[in-house]
């Protein structure tokens, strides 16, 4: 065993987050904490990570040592990248920093003599200290992470940098139990998928965090759910866990029916005639009496609900010609058109700094692109849900502060339902209404922002990374409502899960400024790209095979055939034929409304133009190649 935790409890005034958790830590086990915001994850990893628990008792194998890594790590502005991983403690770390300077000094002194044997001593101490090994594991993780200059200091680096140079010192230290809160937050969809990599692989125990679905069902092998301020543990990973977790709700549910009906019958003969209760049992009667708390004291399941009425979209809802965006001398859009369709459910991804959140403030009208234009349709409201939660009055109370966007908001059915109501389906009790937003938790904070642009009936969303800080029992909810959610929905996130359950299409940033579309949700995105890694691996492989003569000879000498010659001479024409196909597809498509059969008919076949477009032009220009290498005979 490497940790044991006994009757956990922690409580804020009157408020209590969790009581009498209690679970052992062994060797490979991956555990990962689930529950709504608000409920005390980040607080339970903290109690364990310091072994400083408010309520309960934690004890440690003897030899155990924890790293842990929390959603705001502390670090120290003047330090290296370098020594915020390695903490600026370890001997190891100091030859590193001793070795570099040499380098430095033996670089701009070449002619320096004993620069060179300072340098070559140091060689020599870094290979009997294995620091090379170390800090080669360093440069490798930070790498992986984004991050290239080991030497810049930390106070130049963003909130995300510092982040991931906290969770590359966690990875590349040792530790028998590795704690981490959030690791993925801000992660672009490869990085993600690299970290998984490296847990999965990882020997020591796991104690995590995080709202990421498929991370969590492919990294753990035990559940720790918190609800109702209670500890349940479950073997197995989020898909199994769904399953427990509701056979034990089904059974919980099946417990309480049977106490209400053991409380009706005891209620019905205590309420028999005054003659009567004076013949009773005091023991009958104390026995009542705890029945009843008991029955006062069951919790009813809060089901998280959202179902609204947006005004009605007209014909023309946004359209982007021509968009490009330029900034310090690097292109991060270029060229992006794209007519934005009644019900589309469309997915950004790319990696961190690509321009996703650029071209979403274009979209929303908050950033002015250097190129194009951008056209919004009269009866378009959009709702934006930014990456940092907007709070201009943390003073300002929770019911106060929803009720400034709407006093109510109305279903599909016509029911209205006020912000105190709405507030309670978001899991925030009338207690919890009149606390200032300042004391929220960072969770239930973004849960509130939420809800309030939900609250202000949009026909067109624009949801920046959602995923980030959000609960699953929230993002579960959330991907119901956009089922129904009738407009538009644009959303930039790393969750491959949210991707695969909402979208219908994939914006891509390549790189150099280039967005493509893909048809499908994120597994057949992530689909379609392997196979064209492949084909151009393939391709490479099968032209290195071709000895360097018969290449110089094919470059030198090319001759049509026959057949050549009357595909050159047809291929414009098959090319208009097929632009003017496309052209017709396009508006076909802008005229097919709310017809989502033949809508997705009409889309795969626009990309099955493109493609074919796109070969054309590129056989065109082959054997236009092949034509003027004929005529120069």
């Amino acid at each position: 065993m490497i940790l044991s935790a006994e009757n956990l409890g922690h409580s804020y005034g009157v408020r209590t987050l969790f009581k009498n958790i209690s679970f052992n830590i062994e060797e490979g086990d991956k555990i990962g904490v689930i529950g709504v915001n608000g409920t005390g994850k980040s607080t339970l990893l903290r109690d364990i990570a310091t072994g400083e628990p408010s309520e309960g008792k934690i004890t440690k194998n003897g030899t155990c040592v924890i790293e842990y890594l929390p959603q705001d790590p502390a670090f120290d502005p003047d330090a290296t990248v370098l020594e915020q991983v390695f903490r600026g403690e370890s001997p190891q770390l100091d030859v590193v920093r001793r070795y570099e300077e040499a380098v430095q000094q033996a670089e701009a002194e070449p002619e320096n003599k004993a620069a060179r044997q300072k340098l070559l001593a140091l060689q020599q101490e870094m290979d009997s200290k294995f620091a090379w090994q170390m800090e080669s594991e360093a440069k490798a993780v930070l790498d992986k992470l984004g991050i290239t200059d080991l030497q810049q200091p930390m106070k130049e680096l963003s909130g995300g940098q510092r982040k991931r140079v906290a969770l590359a010192g966690v990875l590349v230290r040792h530790s028998d139990l590795l704690i981490l809160d959030e690791p993925t937050n801000h992660m672009d969809n490869e990085t993600v998928a690299w970290l998984e990599e490296v847990l999965q692989k990882r020997k020591g125990a796991l104690l995590m965090v995080t709202h990421d679905r498929y991370f969590f069902d492919r990294v753990v092998n035990r559940t720790l759910e918190i609800d109702g301020g209670e500890g349940y543990l479950y073997t197995g990973n989020y898909s199994l866990f769904l399953q427990k977790r509701e056979e034990r709700r089904i059974a919980a549910a099946g417990a309480a029916q049977r106490l209400r009906n053991v409380y009706r019958r005891e209620l019905a003969w205590i309420s028999r005639g005054a003659e009567a209760r004076r013949t009773k049992s005091k023991e009958r009667i104390e026995r009542f009496n705890e029945l009843k708390k008991e029955v006062n004291n069951i919790k009813t399941e809060q089901q998280l609900e959202i179902s609204s009425v947006g005004s009605r979209l007209g014909k023309t809802i946004i359209e982007c010609e021509h968009i490009g965006l330029d900034y310090g001398g690097k292109t991060y859009i270029d060229d992006f058109n794209y007519v934005l369709l009644r019900n589309d459910r469309i997915g950004i991804v790319g990696p961190n700094g690509s321009g996703k959140s650029s071209l979403m403030d274009i979209i929303a009208g908050r950033l002015a692109p250097t190129r194009g234009t951008v056209k919004v349709g009269q009866t378009v409201k959009i709702g934006y849900f930014a990456q940092h939660s907007e709070f201009k009055d943390a003073d300002c109370r929770v019911l106060e502060y929803i009720k400034n966007v709407s006093d109510y908001i109305e279903t599909a059915d016509g029911t209205r339902i006020t912000a105190a109501q709405m507030l309670e389906r978001f899991l925030f009790p009338p207690e919890l209404q009149w606390v200032p937003v300042s004391k929220l938790s960072g969770g239930e904070k973004r849960r509130l922002y939420l809800l309030s642009v939900l609250m202000s009936a949009p026909n067109v969303l624009i949801l920046d990374e959602p995923t980030n800080d959000l609960d699953i029992p929230t993002l579960s909810v959330l991907e119901d409502y956009l089922d129904t959610f009738n407009g538009a929905v644009i959303a930039v996130s790393h969750d491959r899960y949210f991707l695969d359950r909402f979208a219908g299409k994939i914006f891509a940033f390549m790189g150099g400024g280039e967005v493509r579309q893909f048809i499908g949700d994120y597994s057949r995105y992530e689909q379609a790209r392997a196979e064209a890694q492949n084909l151009a691996r393939q391709q490479e492989r099968a032209q290195s095979t071709v000895k360097p003569q018969q290449r110089e000879e094919k470059q030198r000498a090319p001759k049509m055939t026959y057949k050549e010659k009357l595909e050159y001479e047809q291929i414009e024409q098959v090319i208009a034929q097929a632009e003017a196909e496309l052209k017709m597809t396009e508006m076909e498509i802008n005229a097919c409304g709310t017809d989502f059969v033949k809508l997705t008919e009409l889309t795969a076949k626009q990309q099955e133009l493109t493609q074919r477009i796109s070969y054309l032009t590129d056989r065109w220009a082959y054997l236009e190649e092949l034509a003027e290498a004929e005529a120069a005979k």
